[in-house]
């Protein structure tokens, strides 16, 4: 299983801005970790609706979170950001051709499976994945830019 990157930006823009404890530019965030400006900013207008982070255009203007680190949970980030109706073809009840769906146990299995990977990440918020702050900071001030 691999998370999509959208996924992957917004669990780096929600730890980028609980570690600066502050506002910040999606140029200096994509500069951060070396990724597209383009696709960070579709990632925090979803992180916006989603109301974890306010998002402001112009001076003056940036990302910044709505909830402290603490109460925003991995799980419900990962939910959300991920198409995971689509996980494998017999969980979309519109669009299932496979011919053995209902007669096997994987469609049961892989559902077990993705219920207790989404169970285990909502044990996590955003501060779990930031147990040293300030080494999260200089990591990402020393990685070279993307």
């Amino acid at each position: 299983m691999r998370l999509n990157l959208q996924t992957d930006f917004a669990l780096r823009v929600l730890m980028f801005l609980a570690a600066q404890k502050r506002q910040a530019s999606i140029e200096e965030i994509a500069d951060a970790y070396g990724i597209s400006r383009n696709h960070l900013t579709k990632v925090a207008r979803h992180l916006a609706d989603m109301g974890l982070i306010s998002a402001r255009r112009g001076r003056g203007g940036g990302l910044e979170l709505v909830l402290p680190p603490e109460e925003i949970g991995v799980g419900k980030v990962v939910r959300e950001m991920e198409s995971l109706s689509g996980f494998v073809e017999c969980f979309e009840r519109d669009s299932n051709t496979c011919p053995v769906a209902g007669a096997c146990g994987l469609q049961g299995a892989l559902r077990s499976a993705l219920d207790d990977f989404l169970a285990r990440l909502d044990d996590y918020t955003v501060a779990d994945l930031l147990p040293r702050p300030d080494r999260f900071t200089k990591a990402l001030a020393k990685s070279p830019p993307g």
